[in-house]
C-alpha cells in the first residue's frame, strides 16, 4: 500500500514538473543583483565594521533541451566586500582595513519545476582580489594580504514576477553564503 501511494506522489511530482515550461532558455541574457549575509570572511572578535557583499553577473543561455527543458547558462560575476579590524590597548590601536573583490565566471544548469520559477546550480571560477591597509597608531609591519583563486559551488533560483523582473535566492560558498536580489532579463 506504501508502495503504490509512493509511485501515485512520483508519477504526480513527474508531472508537475514535466508540465512546467522553462523560464531560462537559449539566448535569454539575465543581469543578477544581490545582497549577501553571512560568510567565512571576517569572523571573531575584532571587527568593528562589515560591509555586506555586494555581487552583480550577467548569465547568457548557451544550450538549450538539456536533460529534456533544462538550460545551460555561462556569464560572469563580480563581488565586493569589506570589514575593519580593530586592537587597542593602553595607549595604542592598531589594525587593518580589508577588502575582498572577487571577478569570476560561472556556469549553471537551469531546470524548471514550478511555474515562473527559473532554479538552477552550478560553479564559478575566478580570482579573489584581497587588500588590507593597516590603520592606527602602533604600526605592525605585517602585511595581512592574500589573493588567490576563487572557486564556489552554489545553487539559487529567481521567480518572475513578470516576464522581464525577478527575485533572486541564492545560496553558495562564495563572498556570501546567502544572496538576496533581483534579475533582470534585458
Amino acid at each position: 500500500m506504501k508502495l503504490n501511494g509512493l509511485i501515485l506522489a512520483l508519477f504526480f511530482i513527474c508531472g508537475i514538473a514535466s508540465a512546467q515550461s522553462p523560464t531560462f532558455n537559449k539566448g535569454d541574457k539575465v543581469l543578477n543583483l544581490g545582497i549577501g549575509f553571512g560568510s567565512g570572511l571576517y569572523t571573531g572578535g575584532g571587527y568593528s565594521s562589515q560591509m555586506p557583499a555586494l555581487s552583480a553577473s550577467l548569465e547568457v543561455g548557451v544550450v538549450d533541451n538539456v536533460i529534456d527543458k533544462g538550460t545551460i547558462g555561462v556569464g560572469g560575476y563580480i563581488g565586493y566586500t569589506s570589514a575593519k579590524y580593530d586592537f587597542s590597548g593602553p595607549g595604542y590601536t592598531y589594525g587593518w582595513k580589508y577588502s575582498n573583490l572577487v571577478i569570476a565566471a560561472r556556469g549553471a544548469f537551469h531546470y524548471p519545476l514550478v511555474e515562473k520559477l527559473d532554479t538552477y546550480a552550478g560553479l564559478a571560477l575566478g580570482y579573489d582580489i584581497v587588500t588590507a591597509k593597516e590603520t592606527g597608531n602602533f604600526p605592525t609591519g605585517v602585511s595581512a594580504t592574500g589573493s588567490g583563486v576563487y572557486l564556489s559551488g552554489f545553487v539559487g533560483a529567481r521567480y518572475y514576477f513578470s516576464d522581464k523582473f525577478a527575485g533572486l535566492l541564492e545560496l553558495g560558498s562564495g563572498i556570501a553564503y546567502f544572496n538576496l536580489g533581483v534579475a533582470i532579463k534585458l
